[in-house]
């Protein structure tokens, strides 16, 4: 990691993604140095990479998952009932509250997968929520110009540029898909109470890690040489206990051993998971032992507010 007068830069690693070991997968979060972005608790970008994508059902607890597919499409099935293909430009968004399960399966032979998956950790009054599934096909657009080009921003969460998507999250949290011009170079105005992080999308190109900006900016550079498509993600720093295990979100060691403990009884599972439509009840990705100690919180460490007028981080 470097860090700068204004912001730093994370690097991200590669680690496989559930039972499918050839998938190309980069996480950026959570990191040892920055666990969360406002909300934003989980980032993978997949891919791309030619590979038949075979998830089989798996649990999840106290978030959202956010999926934005870039190319390639996935079919989805989750124990509330949805049987759906998410495809380019179309929002997938998972409410796992007490328990839910879903399976993700590529459609086509060796498809080129390129997707970004998000996890988004519910406030702590909505752990226990009952799981919901929505798909959002229309979302809204916001261009900003400049002397060089412009960007176009598509809100995938959250509010930009006056423009709020109808994604059901909670306040306080933004992320949008930015397209950018050639040669664009513009000031994005964005809400100084968030912190906020970018990632390039282009597979070949731009910044080699996480930018991370901490509160106080009032706005953001975004120029087309540190990538032509870069993800945003912003929002209001959590101070919040939370402890990650696998696929679950808990306050506590014990939240998340009794979710795994759940999982891995059929009974206790099928109560609080539901059961994903056509899968047998054998087809299941199982939980990994615990570790051997007690798992701790995770808890950001302090972010420099940013005063105003500080030139951005990364130009």
């Amino acid at each position: 990691m470097s860090e700068s007068a204004t912001g730093r830069l994370l690097e991200g690693r590669d680690v496989p993604l559930g039972g499918v070991r050839g998938m190309s997968v980069q996480r950026w979060l959570p990191h040892r140095e920055v666990p969360t972005v406002g909300a934003w608790c989980f980032l993978d970008r997949i891919g791309p990479q030619r590979v038949d994508m075979r998830v089989q059902p798996h649990p999840h607890t106290a978030l959202q998952t956010v999926t934005w597919p870039l190319s390639g499409e996935i079919h989805h099935r989750d124990s509330v009932g949805s049987d759906v293909v998410v495809r380019p430009g179309e929002l997938n968004l998972m409410t796992a509250g007490r328990g839910v399960s879903h399976s993700e399966f590529s459609l086509g032979e060796q498809p080129l997968q390129h997707a970004v998956q998000l996890w988004v950790v519910l406030p702590r009054e909505q752990d226990g929520c009952a799981p919901r599934f929505e798909q959002q096909r229309e979302l809204p657009v916001v261009e900003v110009g400049g002397a060089r080009g412009g960007v176009r921003a598509t809100v995938l969460v959250g509010s930009l540029g006056g423009e709020t998507s109808p994604a059901g999250v909670a306040p306080g949290l933004v992320g949008a898909d930015v397209a950018l011009d050639d040669g664009a170079d513009v000031e994005v105005q964005v809400d100084p109470a968030h912190e906020h992080a970018l990632l390039t999308l282009d597979p070949d190109g731009g910044l080699p890690a996480l930018g991370h900006w901490a509160p106080g900016r009032t706005s953001l550079r975004l120029r087309h040489a540190d990538g032509a498509r870069q993800l945003l993600l912003g929002g209001v720093p959590t101070t919040d206990d939370l402890v990650m295990f696998w696929n679950f979100i808990g306050r506590t060691h014990e939240d998340v051993a009794a979710a795994r403990a759940d999982w891995e009884d059929p009974d206790a599972a099928a109560e609080r998971f539901g059961r994903v439509p056509g899968h047998a009840a054998a087809e299941r990705i199982p939980a990994p032992p615990l570790p051997p100690v007690r798992l701790t919180p995770r808890r950001p460490r302090p972010r420099r507010v940013v005063e105003p007028g500080e030139a951005p981080a990364f130009s």
